[in-house]
C-alpha cells in the first residue's frame, strides 16, 4: 500500500462570495468543515497540505498546514490557477462550495435601501472543475457533488456526470437529510458508502488516495 507521505495535496474548502454591490454579497451556508477535516487528516498521513479556505472562522490549531484565504469567486479561481501553474501538486481535493451564479452586472457603490423592490439578474459562473486538468493533466482530482435531501440514485447519477468529461478522477457525492450527513465515494467502476460522518468519509478517501499514488 502506498501512502500520502510527502505528497503535495491541495484542498479547497468553505463558501464562495459573489458581489451584488460594493458592500453586499451572495453567499452560501457552507462551513468548510469537510475540507478542514480532510486537511488535518491528510497532514496526519504525512502529506504536504495547502488549504485554500473561504470566508469562514476556522481554527486549525498549531498545524503546519499552509492556508491560503479567499472570499470571492474570482479570487478562488485566480488563486487556484496561480498555485497550479507555479507549484507541482499530486492531488487536488475540491470540496469548496463554489458559487453557481453571479450578478450579470455588479453595482458600483451601494444600492439604495429605500427601493420597494430589487431585481437581480444572475448568470452562471464558470465551472472551475473543468480547469484543473487543463493546467496539469497529471493532477489527481477529487470533485464534490452536494445535493439537499437527495436519494442515493440521484446522488450517484450527478456524481457520474462529473467523471464523464474527464474533469475528475473521483467524486464525493454527499447529502444532508433531516440534518443527517451521508456521503459516497464514486468512480467509474464502483460506489463506496454510505459514510455517515464526514471524518469517516475523509479517512476512507485519503486511504484510497494513498493507494492511488
Amino acid at each position: 500500500m502506498m501512502s500520502l507521505r510527502n505528497k503535495r495535496v491541495l484542498i479547497t474548502a468553505g463558501p464562495t462570495w459573489v458581489p451584488i454591490d460594493d458592500v453586499r454579497v451572495i453567499s452560501n451556508v457552507a462551513s468548510g468543515e469537510t475540507g478542514i477535516i480532510l486537511a488535518n487528516e491528510a497532514k496526519k498521513c504525512g502529506a504536504k497540505v495547502t488549504l485554500v479556505l473561504g470566508p469562514v472562522d476556522a481554527y486549525l490549531g498549531k498545524s503546519t498546514i499552509r492556508i491560503e484565504r479567499f472570499k470571492f469567486f474570482q479570487e478562488l479561481k485566480d488563486k487556484l490557477t496561480k498555485l497550479l501553474r507555479t507549484q507541482k501538486y499530486d492531488i487536488l481535493i475540491h470540496s469548496a462550495a463554489v458559487a453557481d451564479y453571479q450578478l450579470k452586472k455588479v453595482t458600483k457603490g451601494k444600492i439604495s435601501s429605500n427601493k420597494k423592490e430589487l431585481t437581480l439578474k444572475l448568470i452562471p459562473t464558470q465551472k472551475l472543475i473543468g480547469l484543473f486538468k487543463k493546467i496539469d493533466s497529471s493532477l489527481f482530482v477529487v470533485a464534490f457533488k452536494f445535493e439537499i435531501a437527495s436519494s442515493k440514485g440521484r446522488l450517484i447519477r450527478n456524481a457520474l456526470s462529473l467523471l464523464r468529461p474527464g474533469a475528475a478522477n473521483l467524486v464525493v457525492a454527499n447529502t444532508v437529510y433531516n440534518k443527517h450527513y451521508c456521503g459516497y465515494i464514486v468512480n467509474k467502476d464502483s460506489v463506496l458508502g454510505p459514510f455517515l460522518s464526514k471524518k469517516i468519509l475523509a479517512r476512507k478517501l485519503l486511504k484510497i488516495l494513498g493507494e492511488c499514488q
